[in-house]
C-alpha cells in the first residue's frame, strides 16, 4: 500500500518505520522541507509536500497538532480535493493543556468529525490517539506479553484500511464504531495526556483486553 503522511513529528517518526518493514512505501510531507527530508531519511521513506503526500498515499495518515489542522488538510487537499476516496487515518488528540479539558467544534464534534468536515469524501478514522509515540516505537506494541488493542472509530470502508496498517505493526484493531465515537476516544485520551504531564512513563496505556481474553482485567499502566 501506498501511505501518504501529513506531519513530520513524533508520531510519524515512531509509525512508519513499522510500516516501511512491512512493505508499504511512504511519503512524508511536511511544512518545512529540511526537516522533512531529514525524517523522511532516517525512517526509510520519501519526502514531499503536504499536497505530494495527500496525492501519493492509498492511505494518508493526519499527524498534525490541533493548531496545524485546518491549515493542513487545505494545503494537502486543494480545490480538487486530494483526499476525497482517500482513508484519512487522524491520531491526534485536541485538549487544552492549560487545564486538560477537551476542545471541540460545532455541536460537540472531535477533532476527527472536524477532520471530515475539511476533507470532503474523505474516509476519516480516528485511530492511533490512545498511546504516547514510543508506545509506537515499541516492535512489537505489546503489554504482558499481549498485543496492544487499538481503538478505532470511523468511516466502514476507512477501517478497513486502519486494521490492516495497524495489524502492520503487531498491534489489534478494536472496533468502536462511527465516526462520532471519536469524541470518546479523544475524552479517554486526556486521561492518558494528563499522567504524562505530571510526569508518568510514557508507556502509560489503557490496556484493552482483547478478543479472546474475557477474564483478564483492562488496567491502567
Amino acid at each position: 500500500m501506498k501511505i501518504g503522511v501529513l506531519g513530520a513529528g513524533m508520531m510519524t517518526e515512531a509509525l512508519v518505520p513499522g510500516w516501511v518493514r512491512a512493505g508499504h512505501e511512504v511519503l512524508i510531507g511536511g511544512r518545512t522541507p529540511g526537516k522533512t527530508e531529514d525524517l523522511a531519511q532516517r525512517v526509510g521513506a520519501k519526502a514531499g509536500t503536504l499536497r505530494e503526500a495527500a496525492e501519493f498515499g492509498d492511505a494518508v495518515l493526519l499527524a498534525v497538532l490541533l493548531a496545524g489542522l485546518e491549515e493542513t488538510l487545505r494545503a494537502a487537499g486543494g480545490p480538487e480535493g486530494a483526499l476525497a476516496g482517500k482513508t484519512v487515518i487522524d491520531c491526534g488528540n485536541a485538549v487544552d493543556v492549560s487545564d486538560f479539558s477537551q476542545v471541540t467544534f460545532a455541536g460537540g464534534t472531535s477533532m476527527a468529525e472536524e477532520a471530515a468536515r475539511l476533507a470532503p469524501g474523505a474516509h476519516v478514522v480516528k485511530a492511533f490517539n490512545q498511546a504516547h509515540a514510543d508506545v509506537w516505537r515499541m516492535r512489537p506494541p505489546a503489554f504482558d506479553g499481549r498485543p496492544f488493542a487499538v481503538p478505532i472509530a470511523g468511516h466502514e470502508t476507512g477501517k478497513t484500511v486502519a486494521r490492516e496498517l495497524i495489524t502492520d505493526l503487531g498491534a489489534e484493531p478494536l472496533d468502536a464504531g462511527d465516526l462520532t465515537q471519536a469524541r470518546h476516544l479523544e475524552a479517554m485520551a486526556i486521561v492518558v495526556i494528563r499522567l504524562l504531564f505530571s510526569g508518568h512513563d510514557p508507556l502509560s496505556v489503557f490496556a484493552f483486553t482483547g478478543p479472546g481474553r474475557t477474564g483478564e482485567a483492562a488496567t491502567s499502566r
